[in-house]
């Protein structure tokens, strides 16, 4: 596909942007309201529901560099169109599969692919590609801002349809919801950035940029950090209305605990996203880590009532997915633009993998002991790791380039 210089206007890349994370998210941001439903309809256990959706950040995050390929090579139109007709797919498959092992076929592989076609490391991408480098954090922050005020108006939504139309009809209407992706999907109808990596790095190939990424200590520590984002959401994601219900809080509790960390995610995304064009991403990214170490740590010590888990949320939804415009600003600061999607991508696994554990985790747990207890105590302990990783980040780039070490045919 040839190059072309024409950029997307920003408004059009911020509004599609936007409305595309706000379904591939705010559909996925509820799913811990189906735990209990599902489950108690097919008599399994929570590890089964849990492993489902382990599976699903496993595969989300797996597909996630080789979808960055995709994208950075054909651009971002046919990448998400798969996704949102696989995210149809499977939202009907959990509604009418009737054994674990077609449950976690459609929960876990089909969602998963389709998550990673729909969400961060493909969108960013085209944002890194149309967005000058000064104006990109904050870009990102617009975005992520945006799509976290739709997963607030989601997971009410989900759960009244819950109530009124029964957990099976309730994921048909959400896979009716994710087809609107198709049309939206034509403002990030962009192309690839040939020949062009950034001022610094013209020209690298896929396997260059891989090899430059994985030698640069800066995005090692980076990705090792992610991991712990990702263990701490999915399972407070999934688990927290399961434990907010054995602990006989008023059923209508964690539905507002799920849309106030959406709410508040929207401040949170928005504000390091504009701090991140005056700080130092990497430590704006430690302090998030500490904040949520502490949080949790409170709420687990304080006596659960419906305000301090209103509290609890609050602070957590500001830190929710305030990581993810910085995390992918260093990316693009460190490697360039051309292979963004892609090395955002295998951050982006690392951060998968750790949902994987904290989801899976939880409802073994859970199963084993009865309680949810050792699995907040352990993502504490995970979070302070992640402040110190990331306080040692440099965010600079690596020197020399890989491709100035490797002799080019002439």
């Amino acid at each position: 596909m040839p190059h072309s210089d024409r950029s997307l206007p920003l408004g059009q890349l911020l509004i599609c942007g936007a409305v595309i994370v706000t379904l591939s998210m705010g559909i996925r941001h509820g799913f811990g309201l189906w735990l209990q439903p599902i489950t108690g309809a097919h008599n399994w256990s929570r590890e089964t529901y849990s492993f489902a959706l382990a599976i699903q950040n496993l595969v989300w995050g797996a597909a996630g560099p080789l979808v960055g390929w995709w994208a950075d090579r054909r651009g971002a139109l046919k990448v998400i169109w798969a996704g949102c007709l696989l995210y149809a797919l499977g939202l009907i498959g959990m509604a009418l599969a009737p054994t674990p092992i077609w449950f976690t076929l459609a929960t876990g592989v089909t969602i998963g692919l389709a998550q990673a076609c729909t969400t961060y490391s493909v969108i960013y991408g085209v944002l890194g590609r149309h967005v000058p480098a000064d104006k990109r954090s904050m870009a990102m922050g617009i975005t992520g801002a945006a799509g976290s005020f739709g997963q607030f108006l989601m997971v009410p939504l989900a759960s009244w349809l819950i109530q009124h139309l029964g957990w099976a009809p309730a994921l048909m209407a959400l896979a009716t919801a994710a087809i609107l992706i198709l049309p939206v999907a034509l403002g990030l109808h962009d192309r690839p950035i040939q020949g062009l990596g950034s001022s610094e790095h013209p020209g690298l190939s896929s396997g260059q940029a891989l090899k430059q990424a994985f030698s640069h200590r800066g995005y090692l520590l980076l990705t090792a950090g992610y991991f712990v984002c990702g263990f701490q959401l999915a399972f407070i994601g999934i688990h927290l209305p399961s434990y907010l219900k054995d602990r006989q809080l008023p059923p209508d509790t964690a539905t507002t605990a799920l849309a106030l960390i959406g709410l508040f995610n929207v401040i949170g995304t928005y504000s390091t996203g504009a701090l991140g064009q005056r700080w130092r991403k990497s430590w704006i990214l430690s302090a998030i880590y500490l904040l949520r170490a502490l949080n949790i740590a409170a709420f687990v010590l304080t006596p659960l009532t419906p305000m301090t888990v209103g509290i609890f949320a609050a602070v957590m939804g500001a830190l929710w997915l305030s990581t993810v415009p910085p995390t992918n600003a260093i990316v693009a600061q460190m490697m360039g633009v051309q292979h963004l999607s892609m090395l955002g991508g295998f951050v982006f696994l690392s951060h998968q993998i750790g949902s994987f554990t904290g989801v899976w985790l939880g409802g073994y747990l859970y199963d084993q002991t009865g309680s949810y207890l050792p699995v907040w105590w352990l993502a504490a302990a995970l979070s302070l790791m992640a402040a110190l990783l990331n306080l040692t980040i440099r965010e600079d780039r690596l020197h020399p380039p890989v491709h100035q070490l490797i002799p080019q045919r002439t």
